[in-house]
């Protein structure tokens, strides 16, 4: 594919299969949170704290792995093809690693859980819960590592179809295991984590089977180049720790936003979430892009083509700003009907009136933002892509405790402020990313940044 002349088809080719991924993801994570509330009212209890405790520590280490698709992307555009095999293998001694550390992290469940403060019977779920997602999150980090090889290419589809066929088999494996059908006993919250960890490993084993084969050896040496490299294996870690942080401390903000939201009361807590929910409808395809722009740029910058570079840049932009302005305004001039849709259940009640009034406000809010966002995900993209990463760490990592975790902190519980002050905070922040990642790009120091 000649990316210089058909950019627009290059942007969606690579781009929309990870959109269509991370969908996938998201249906898996759906049905799991499903299944559990229909099984018992403390599975599903445990199970958001208990996942989003483990997804922040894997986020560290995926973070990392997930970093390889620059240096795959730089070493594409430079022509440096066997390059590749050495560089996977780094991913793969770094997996190896996390493998034990996350398996020595799942002995923490105990402290952790005990301070969450949680009635007793939920803490031992959480605790179980939380344990198996470590024990098997190594298979998580392989597999991101191992996608980084197809993404990195610009060959997303394959990641989009094997990640399709982890969703098609976790699905039916977590109903019975949680709910003991078939020929499965009924194991509950833990037949939920067993589950995960089992289409965890599928989609690792899917990409080694695709990728460890004579073609594969001949054109990237991805046998051959086994051999432990510390100085590769250093510059990737040194990359890609800062942008595993920024990633990391962005989720850890926003579930600041959502923890302290919820002392504010249960319909607050309601309406908060039930935004956020809508909101990964424009988060989604903002990430998936953001992470196809990465791979675009640091082709184009490999093979020193600045000019490719802002291309993509450029129709990102157009591409994600038609979506989040269209998405704004319907969410800005139609509120009450999508609103209705998730409370439904309430109707009727004093409630649901209370949800509906609150939740409209807050609708409008996050229609103003959610563009700004959209486009701070873009220049983080180009960033990436380039290499800047420390700068993106320290930006967000300030941006997330002076413009979130403070200004919140004294509105709800010094100034008594309620719902709508949190939401401005919030929307103070996205626009404070924006505006740094936008500062960065327009800089300029990006073009001459390269991971190789």
């Amino acid at each position: 594919m000649n990316f210089r002349t058909t950019s627009y088809r290059a942007l969606f080719s690579v781009s929309l299969p990870l959109v269509l991924s991370m969908a996938a993801t998201t249906v898996m994570e759906f049905t799991d949170r499903v299944f559990l509330a229909n099984y018992a009212i403390d599975a599903i209890a445990a199970a958001l704290p208990a996942g989003i405790a483990a997804f922040l520590i894997l986020t560290f280490f995926t973070g990392v792995t997930t970093y390889l698709n620059v240096f795959v992307a730089q070493y594409t555009g430079a022509g440096s093809h066997r390059r590749i095999g050495p560089c996977m293998w780094q991913g793969i001694y770094f997996s190896l690693a996390a493998t034990v550390v996350l398996m020595g992290l799942s002995f923490t469940a105990y402290p952790i859980f005990r301070l969450g403060g949680h009635p007793p019977e939920v803490q031992e779920l959480e605790r179980i819960y939380f344990r198996i997602l470590c024990l098997g999150g190594g298979f998580n980090v392989l597999g991101t590592c191992l996608a980084s090889f197809f993404t990195g290419r610009g060959k997303t589809r394959p990641v989009m179809l094997i990640n399709m066929v982890g969703m098609a088999f976790n699905i039916p494996l977590d109903y019975a295991l949680i709910n003991g059908v078939w020929l499965f006993p009924e194991m509950g919250i833990r037949g939920a984590g067993i589950a995960t960890v089992c289409s965890w490993a599928l989609i690792a084993f899917l990409y080694a089977w695709l990728i460890f084969d004579r073609n594969n050896e001949r054109l990237y040496g991805m046998w051959s180049g086994r051999g432990l490299d510390r100085e590769l294996l250093g510059r990737i870690i040194r990359k890609g720790m800062p942008a595993a942080l920024q990633f990391a401390m962005d989720v850890l903000a926003f579930t600041f936003f959502v923890f302290w939201v919820g002392r504010l009361g249960k319909v607050e807590l309601a309406v908060s979430n039930i935004a956020l929910s809508i909101e990964s409808v424009a988060f989604m395809p903002a990430f998936g892009f953001s992470m196809g722009l990465s791979t675009l740029v640091g082709q184009a910058l490999g093979r020193n083509d600045v000019n490719d570079a802002l291309r993509f840049t450029r129709q990102t932009i157009a591409v994600l700003l038609t979506y989040t302005i269209a998405l704004g305004l319907f969410l800005g001039l139609a509120p009450q009907w999508i609103l209705t849709i998730f409370i439904m259940a309430e109707k009727g009640s004093a409630a649901y009136w209370e949800l509906l009034d609150r939740g409209v406000v807050v609708m409008r809010i996050m229609a103003l933002f959610i563009a700004f966002d959209a486009m701070y995900f873009t220049f983080i993209g180009v960033l990436k892509g380039a290499g800047d990463t420390r700068f993106i760490m320290w930006s967000i990592g300030l941006a997330s405790l002076f413009v979130m975790v403070l200004p919140l902190t004294f509105i709800t519980v010094y100034a008594d402020g309620g719902l709508y002050a949190s939401w401005a905070v919030l929307t103070l922040y996205v626009l404070s990313l924006f505006a740094v990642s936008f500062w960065r790009f327009r800089q300029g120091k990006w073009k001459v940044i390269r991971v190789i």
